[in-house]
């Protein structure tokens, strides 16, 4: 097993990371950006190492840098996240180069996966529902009106290494199509330095549903069941909750045995994501993507499977077999995940700034996965995620009871989040109904006009000028200091 692992990631995730190794027994490596000086995973981890300045280019997402420090700090391997550098196979492969085990699947498969062209085409091979769409990227202006009036309108484009809600673009009618074309091959060229785009059909208020998989590098893969992740605004996940609810078991058995059967036929070690559009009227799905990483989301499946998806990840880059077989798998009750995010309710844009507070919830079958904390200065220059809250209950009904608790109980003050959003989400009737769809946050909530909706709740001041001086006297801020050590049995480099 690994004596020390370097965490090539920040905020949330690197925190969850960390605290697994440590009941590894693992060493953990962090690393930190110029406006990471105060971040939580740099006060959890064993050592952190000053990356680059604040903008990613010059730190997260610096290859050359994070190598360096990897040899430097001696490391055994490097666990990526989720977002930056997780699913880059030039990255994955200068790990290698190194002398370093990558915890994730292997370049090749990520780059074979990571192009969604390429994917739908593996897809095929074993009979996957895809949904009517171009063959490959698009060429023209003529052959995207081609296409589009070969599967009809509505379509949806999509960049080809496109992800987290970027690079998409809805089309309704002919006159909309070159300049949403033009929009997603240029976010396509800004977020992912590649232009090519291809068109699907668009299916209406459909639901997001995604299958965890996970295969070892002896040949085994099994599925840890499904995912709803159908709350969503601005294309991207801000609730999940697992099982599906309104899933009839036959689709979910089928959904899940054909994600297993994708994962043994691509070979696939390592934890990864079979994403798919549902629609509820059909009962029929289609193959979105594949995310050949760790997902924001995984806590809900870890609830309901019981089990630690880092911890496995680490285990099978070791070169270990699978802690279980299909047969132990079983999901019981249910969970679902709240990502509290420092933005805006009302606009979805960042909101950047110090907590003067920040208070958990707590309270049986409650879990926060966070890089929050009283004192904390959240920066501009990353995902404005800080938090995510999950509750399991032994029905839907008692998790969200559950979990209605929790977001009552916490409070954020000093900048805006989405709590707000996320206690009308909760006791919205569509929600609690689970008919919801990918467009009910948008369509059902943002958009109605109640003078009350985003009136925000008077939270509770509190004194907190002790917590703050303490802060202040670690003097986490120094310029000069580029290594962080807290472990007090080592001597600095």
């Amino acid at each position: 097993m690994f004596k020390k692992i370097l965490i090539a990631n920040r905020g949330e995730i690197a925190v969850r990371i960390i605290r697994t190794a440590r009941t590894m027994g693992i060493e953990s490596i962090a690393i930190f950006s110029e406006e990471d000086r105060q971040a939580l995973h740099v006060l959890l981890a064993d050592r952190a190492y000053y990356v680059g300045a604040a903008d990613a280019k010059e730190s997260y997402l610096n290859i050359k840098n994070i190598i360096n420090i990897a040899k430097k700090a001696k490391v055994d391997a490097i666990h990526p996240g989720y977002g930056f550098l997780s699913e880059d196979p030039n990255f994955a492969q200068a790990v290698i180069d190194a002398g370093i085990i990558f915890i994730g699947p292997s370049p090749k498969l990520i780059k074979k996966i990571g192009d969604k062209l390429s994917a739908r085409e593996e897809m095929k091979k074993i009979k996957m529902p895809l949904l009517p769409g171009s063959e490959d990227a698009i060429k023209s202006i003529k052959e995207a009106q081609s296409v589009a009036e070969k599967i009809g309108y509505p379509i949806i484009i999509k960049a080809t290494a496109g992800g987290g809600g970027k690079g998409i673009a809805k089309v309704f009618k002919q006159e909309e199509l070159e300049s949403a074309l033009i929009k997603c091959k240029k976010e396509g060229l800004v977020y992912f330095n590649d232009d090519r785009v291809f068109i699907e059909k668009l299916v209406i208020n459909p639901k997001h549903i995604e299958v965890q998989i996970f295969g070892d590098q002896k040949g085994n893969v099994v599925h840890l069941f499904e995912r709803e992740c159908s709350a969503q605004r601005r294309n991207q996940k801000i609730l999940e909750e697992s099982p599906a609810h309104n899933l009839k078991p036959s689709v979910r058995k089928k959904i899940c045995d054909l994600s297993a059967k994708a994962g043994k036929h691509l070979k696939y070690f390592s934890a990864g994501t079979m994403e798919f559009i549902y629609e509820p009227h059909s009962e029929k799905f289609y193959f979105m993507e594949i995310n050949p990483r760790l997902q924001v989301e995984h806590p809900i499946t870890e609830m309901t499977v019981g089990v630690d998806l880092v911890k496995e990840q680490i285990r099978v880059a070791a070169g270990l077999k699978l802690s279980w077989k299909q047969s132990d798998l079983k999901s019981q009750g249910h969970a679902i995940e709240l990502r509290i995010c420092a933005e805006d309710p009302k606009t979805f844009l960042p909101n950047p700034g110090t907590i003067s507070l920040c208070q958990h919830p707590q309270g049986p079958f409650i879990r926060v996965d966070s890089c929050a904390y009283s004192g904390y200065c959240v920066p501009l220059s990353y995902d404005p995620l800080i938090t995510k809250i999950i509750a399991w209950g032994d029905s839907r009904e008692t998790c969200i009871k559950r979990l209605t608790t929790a977001i009552q109980e916490t409070r954020i003050t000093g900048i805006k989040t989405n709590i707000i959003l996320h206690k009308h989400i909760l006791q919205h009737p569509m929600f609690t109904d689970a008919t919801y769809h990918t467009g009910f946050i948008e369509k059902n909530i943002i958009n109605k006009k109640h003078k009350e909706f985003f009136s925000f709740v008077n939270d509770h001041v509190f004194i907190i000028t002790a917590a703050l001086q303490k802060l202040k006297s670690k003097n986490i801020n120094s310029a000069h200091q580029s290594v962080w050590k807290n472990s007090p049995t080592e001597d600095d480099f």
